[in-house]
């Protein structure tokens, strides 16, 4: 048996610039940082032929080409597995809720897989294949930053050039920013989850289009995502916190589905209790509110008062691994 994981993720700065439509013409900056919340695959050689794929679903069949999951079915085609193989994935966090399921789940069947055939893999290579599944051979509308902390883990910071090509350096923090800001970034589970599909199809095409507005709003953030980074370099975490409201604030601009009613109220309520800025994790309309507070205190009473589910989480700086060999 093996069992393999990769992190999820929350986006520090520059969500968004990391989708090919806009970094191959105007290069994208992202900063990223994996939690202790993850993504498990495990695998189990059968004494039969046959492929059996369990996650929200139980697929029996009996050759690649029949795997209905278009995840599992691609990975197996690139690795060059056939055949006798059970497959199995389980999540600490439910899909759809903005921390990038989809590029944990990929990487980390791509893990177990390479552990099964006793191939190295590191995580560029690995970070490649995920990307090549999902955005080329599927033809998501998704970006390349779920992939690549998946599988480097850390407080990463990401250029997305013009040639595809990804350059990845570690965040300068100190281990003293470090701990602050873990101990100051609150998450809430808002109960709605969405697919992030609409919202990110919606960015790419006006990208590919040459909307003004998109692009306009998309370097901006990356501006943002370049000045957040200054903030977490420096140490001031209250400017981090005050550049996080000005992107959320920026970011609903993008698309009428990036909040609603429900995630504005909560997040309005937080602010008058102390946050210094928030945002929602991912693409939007649901999922994970996340806040910067220096009094935790006010911001986590109000929150919970109000229904939400609080998620305390820390930082992974394994990435992708394999747990069981």
């Amino acid at each position: 048996m093996i069992i393999a994981r990769a992190p999820l993720r929350i986006t520090l700065g520059g969500g968004g610039t990391d989708l090919p439509s806009y970094y191959r013409e105007h290069e994208g900056f992202v900063i990223a940082a994996a939690i202790d919340r993850y993504v498990y695959i495990t695998l189990h050689n059968m004494f039969q032929p046959g492929l059996i794929v369990k996650y929200s679903k139980m697929e029996v069949v009996d050759r690649v080409d029949a795997i209905e999951h278009p995840i599992v079915r691609e990975a197996l085609k690139i690795v060059g597995i056939e055949n006798g193989l059970e497959i199995t994935s389980m999540a600490d966090i439910p899909s759809g809720t903005g921390l990038g399921s989809s590029g944990s789940f990929t990487t980390a069947l791509l893990r177990a897989l390479h552990a099964l055939r006793r191939s190295p893999v590191d995580p560029r290579h690995l970070a490649e294949q995920a990307c090549d599944i999902e955005i080329n051979r599927l033809s998501e509308p998704v970006g390349k930053q779920d992939q690549y902390i998946a599988a480097f883990g850390g407080v990463t910071c990401f250029r997305f050039k013009k040639d595809d090509s990804v350059e990845v350096s570690p965040a300068g923090l100190s281990n003293e920013t470090l701990t602050n800001l873990e101990d100051g970034l609150l998450m809430f589970f808002t109960g709605q989850t969405r697919s992030a599909s609409a919202i990110l199809k919606d960015q790419d095409q006006r990208s590919k289009n040459k909307d003004s507005l998109v692009i306009d709003n998309l370097n901006y953030t990356k501006e943002l995502g370049e000045r957040s980074l200054r903030a977490l370099e420096r140490g001031d975490l209250f400017a981090y916190g005050g550049l996080m409201h000005e992107h959320w604030e920026h970011k609903k601009k993008r698309s009428n589905g990036m909040s609603n009613p429900d995630v504005d109220r909560w997040y309005e309520l937080a602010m008058r209790n102390g946050a210094v800025g928030g945002k929602l994790i991912g693409a939007g309309g649901g999922g994970f509110l996340m806040f910067y507070a220096e009094d935790k205190k006010r911001v986590r009473h109000a929150m919970l008062e109000s229904g939400l589910t609080e998620v305390r989480v820390r930082f992974d700086f394994e990435g992708a691994r394999t747990v069981v060999q």
